[in-house]
């Protein structure tokens, strides 16, 4: 008998495939790598009949650091698509979810991000959020930020005791697969506030990344009194998230309001 025949190989075999069907999910594991039940701390595990392949403990390890890189702020941390529930006859919640849907299912074969707009409390944080936790579940690096709170981060940065950098600040923002920026247009419409905005969605915008919007502005006046995304953020900014988002006009209650009657 040949030596190849007595030899034993092992074959790659896919890592997703004891992935949780439902929400992509892995199967928990011990915190210890050197206590793992699949691998005992090799970090990779045999599948009888079929081969080696890296451990769903150290995948799922990568997973958690995607996820605690990816900055999502607690009260969205659990957000996920099966937990959005489009109000009853509502279109236009049942078409962003849809939309969502197809972002994640389609992922990267994606040109464009998604402009979420519409008032407060209809589900676009909710939305954004769900969408980088199911991608990073896929291992796609992904960002979210809070548009003032990241302008709030810059401008400390020019602070002479600041153990950062304005560079140190952006890298991530403008490196990250796929980013979040939440309530754009929020912020008092400064000279500087909309030179910081444009420097960064031009940035994206010049290296097609995929970007994902939320919003309080429309793009029309039901008042003359009312402003839209344009006079916050601009007219060339404006034109811009044209190309790079679809923009999804959502409307309904403030779920909010639910939790004071």
């Amino acid at each position: 008998m040949s030596a190849q025949t007595n030899t034993q190989r092992l074959v790659v075999v896919p890592e997703l495939e004891n992935l949780n069907s439902s929400d992509g999910s892995l199967p928990p594991a011990s915190a210890d790598p050197s206590s793992c039940s699949f691998c005992f701390g090799t970090g990779m595990e045999i599948v009888e009949g079929k081969g080696a392949r890296r451990c769903q403990c150290r995948t799922r390890d990568a997973q958690t650091k995607l996820l605690e890189a990816a900055r999502i702020p607690r009260r969205y941390s659990e957000c996920s698509l099966s937990s959005y529930h489009p109000a009853s006859n509502n279109g236009s919640q049942l078409r962003a979810f849809n939309l969502a849907y197809r972002l994640v299912r389609e992922y990267p074969a994606i040109d464009r991000g998604l402009l979420l707009v519409g008032p407060c409390g209809v589900g676009k944080t909710h939305l954004a959020a769900a969408i980088i936790r199911s991608l990073v579940q896929r291992g796609v690096p992904c960002l979210f930020y809070e548009f003032g709170a990241l302008l709030k981060q810059i401008q400390e940065s020019y602070n002479a005791l600041a153990q950062t950098s304005e560079m140190k600040v952006l890298a991530p923002v403008y490196d990250a697969e796929v980013l979040v920026l939440d309530e754009l247009g929020a912020s008092k419409p400064t000279d500087w506030v909309r030179d910081t905005m444009m420097h960064v969605i031009n940035t994206r915008y010049n290296d097609r990344k995929l970007t994902i919007f939320t919003t309080n502005y429309p793009d029309g006046r039901r008042t003359e009194r009312d402003e839209i995304l344009e006079d916050r953020i601009g007219v060339r900014l404006r034109s811009r998230l044209f190309e790079m988002c679809q923009t999804v006009q959502i409307e309904g209650e403030d779920y909010r309001r639910r939790f004071d009657s």
